[in-house]
């Protein structure tokens, strides 16, 4: 007994997922503190415990990035199964 999904109703799909990991990562490196808080091994005399945060910096931008494409592809398809024109 499967039922359409209801206009409105929000679908989980794989790509959804995906997007959510790329989203939540970010915040969970950055608070399991216990996985950084040390200062070895130091990276060009900067101690672990910078860089690795300025490190997440960069890779939530891209990481952030590749949420919203893979968003904007995912409402393109939506758009284009329901027979809407895509942008």
């Amino acid at each position: 007994m499967s039922q359409a999904p209801e206009a409105g109703r929000a679908v989980v799909t794989p790509m959804r997922v995906v997007i959510g990991l790329c989203l939540v990562a970010p915040f969970v490196a950055m608070l399991w503190v216990g996985s950084y808080a040390r200062t070895d091994p130091a990276f060009i005399g900067i101690p672990f415990f910078y860089w690795y945060q300025m490190a997440w910096v960069l890779i939530s931008t891209a990481l952030t990035m590749i949420a919203y494409k893979l968003w904007q592809r995912d409402q393109r398809a939506r758009s284009a199964a329901k027979g809407g024109a895509s942008e």
